[in-house]
């Protein structure tokens, strides 16, 4: 049987249950919503919520979507027991997580985030071309109208009451020094682009996707400004050879065996920008009729 663990509503993971479906393949969707217990029978380890139950030695593969497999611990009213107890629950805990992904799998909840300075120095270490990038506390050093700023965590969304305070945080060109020292910003050299690629990596295997984002000033700096009325040009792409090679090396050196990655084009050089392991490939699935959903369930 295959796991499945993501969040409610989650599109990809609907489209990846129709193709299981399909195939007939038998499989259970861990969503945010289910809070596990590890209990045994017959010696057997099984998992159970309120409204599902699988036994360990029953699964087969396993597909980390999005979420995470939580569980409910019991409680003691003594304090020393509780303590000991939340240990040994722990490791019990840690065992099952182990277990599960040992076996066949697309991604991982335990590495299921990057370090995007570290990922940038294993891209540099297999020869990839990097912007150069640099932290700073201001504006000193910085080229205007030729440096990048973006967040050094993944794609940050924040959600506030008041409308001027929330948004997403997008890549923005510096224009302007600041006259004060700030938290510690993560800066990086400006490429012009001929256009951006988005690749998604399924077990050595690379579908690439060209994004001709530069032609509209909405988007010419971070694509995910989506233009709605006019959106961008998205075709299938082929990267050298010598590039997915590169790719294989760099996801196997960070034990990813899935994952979005990426690039700029500029002239005849390949810029490596980031790889997301949970990131959105939808648009690379539909615009380019490559059908990954049906590519991770076959796997799977």
């Amino acid at each position: 049987m295959i796991l499945i663990i993501s969040n409610n509503n989650d599109r990809t993971t609907i489209q990846v249950m129709r193709w299981l479906s399909r195939i007939n393949k038998k499989f259970i969707c861990i969503r945010e919503d289910n809070t596990f217990q590890v209990k045994v029978q017959n010696k057997r380890i099984y998992l159970e919520s309120h409204n599902s139950q699988f036994f360990l030695d029953e699964i087969t593969s396993i597909w980390y979507r999005r979420g995470g497999l939580r569980f409910k611990r019991h409680k003691y009213e003594n304090p020393s027991v509780n303590m000991h107890m939340n240990e040994a629950q722990h490791w019990l805990e840690d065992y099952v997580m182990q277990t599960l992904e040992s076996k066949k799998h697309i991604n991982k909840q335990s590495n299921c985030h990057v370090n995007k300075l570290l990922v940038l120095e294993q891209a540099q270490n297999v020869g990839l071309d990097v912007p150069e990038f640099y932290l700073a506390e201001n504006t000193d050093n910085v080229i205007l109208g030729k440096t990048i700023t973006k967040s050094i965590t993944g794609n940050v969304i924040i959600e506030s009451l008041d409308e001027d305070l929330g948004g997403i945080m997008y890549t923005k060109v510096i224009e302007v020094a600041e006259k004060e020292d700030f938290f510690i910003t993560f800066f990086q050299e400006k490429i012009d682009k001929d256009f951006e690629i988005r690749s998604f990596y399924l077990n050595g295997k690379i579908f690439s996707m060209a994004i001709f984002s530069q032609n509209d000033d909405q988007t010419k700096i971070d694509f995910r400004k989506y233009n709605i009325e006019k959106p961008n040009r998205n075709v299938r792409y082929n990267l050298p050879k010598e590039i997915e090679e590169k790719i294989r090396r760099l996801m196997e050196n960070l034990d990813l065996n899935c994952g979005s990655l990426d690039f700029m084009k500029s002239g005849n050089n390949y810029y490596f920008l980031e790889v997301n392991p949970i990131g959105q490939f939808g648009n690379v699935s539909l615009d380019c009729n490559y059908y990954l959903e049906k590519e991770i369930a076959d796997y799977l």
